[in-house]
């Protein structure tokens, strides 16, 4: 099988690609990011091209390597704050891009499912318990809105033409290879050896904490259910972990005596709670094998490794 995978370059799509190069799949990459040969080879992508989710650059791959059998789309906009700073680039690569993307294949490759890559941003900041798939969508931030838009264009394609379309909606995904965000800026703070870790918010906030390789396995067995209806699956464990929980087992993995605190005060587009009801992810056979604690362990050691070898 074929596999065209956009956004390939990103955190999220390096473990992507590994996992469906592992299971024998020719995956073929595009998306921003300049990369020799052998960097995109050696993380399972036969081929690679810079650029954006366009018709141009779609049919360029296609002339080489034939239409794709599957498009896994993990392009776009990829978190709340960039958003925030940047609003009209996140609309233009989340929400024209998809559906560049679908019109694309509806023209070029009708026959191949498309997977999205959603996020939870979409439901918004009024739930306080774990979240269904049919819960009611009020983002909080442009990243939800414009992820939000982006499933509503697949999902008209979907109706409308026949597309086999499937959204995973993303919790918060963490893993060696993740540069931002509450761990990586959590870790590039204790590598000074500092005596206070000082975090915004205010700590309480609830997380579902999902493991890249959880969450590119499920990317991949959405594939199988992608259909007219559009399913829209959560990718999460369905675990609630506070903020200051997860800062202060990342502290105690790297040793020492650091203490934690919070400003006390909420960043903008960040919701109290973000829990997935996984139970339809179940249904698919999926559930998450990595628990969070033995992954912030493992994401440590990793961050050292860097550091190690950059010689800090």
């Amino acid at each position: 099988m074929t596999i065209f995978l956009t956004g390939a370059h990103g955190f999220i799509g390096h473990h992507t690609a590994q996992h469906l190069a592992a299971n024998g799949k020719t995956v073929i990459g595009l998306g921003h990011g300049a990369w020799v040969e052998a960097d995109y080879r050696r993380i399972g992508l036969s081929d690679w091209l810079n650029g954006e989710v366009s018709h141009a650059n779609l049919d360029a791959l296609a002339a080489k390597h034939g239409a794709p059998e599957c498009v896994i789309h993990l392009a776009g906009g990829s978190a709340v704050g960039p958003s925030f700073a940047a609003p009209a680039e996140d609309f233009r690569r989340t929400v024209i891009g998809t559906s560049d993307l679908a019109e694309w294949v509806r023209l070029r490759a009708p026959q191949a499912p498309v997977v999205m890559a959603s996020s939870a941003a979409v439901y918004g900041a009024s739930h306080t318990a774990a979240i269904p798939e049919n819960a009611r969508c009020v983002p909080y931030s442009p990243y939800g809105y414009h992820k939000h838009m982006a499933e509503l264009s697949l999902a008209s394609y979907a109706h409308s033409f026949g597309l086999k379309v499937a959204c995973v909606r993303l919790f918060s995904v963490y893993g060696a290879g993740l540069k931002k965000q509450l761990l990586w800026d959590a870790c590039t703070k204790l590598a000074g050896n500092i005596d206070v870790l000082a975090l915004g918010g205010h700590g309480t906030e609830l997380r579902d904490w999902l493991h890249v390789d959880d969450a590119a396995r499920l990317l991949t067995l959405a594939a199988t259910h992608a259909s007219e209806q559009c399913p829209i699956v959560n990718c999460g464990t369905g675990e609630a972990t506070s903020v200051r929980e997860i800062a202060s087992h990342l502290v105690a993995c790297w040793g020492g005596s650091t203490s934690v605190s919070f400003s006390g005060a909420a960043r903008a587009g960040d919701p109290q709670s973000l829990v997935a009801d996984a139970n339809l992810a179940a249904t698919w056979g999926w559930t998450a094998k990595q628990t969070w604690k033995s992954g912030l362990q493992d994401y440590v050691a990793w961050f050292k490794s860097t550091q190690t070898r950059v010689g800090l």
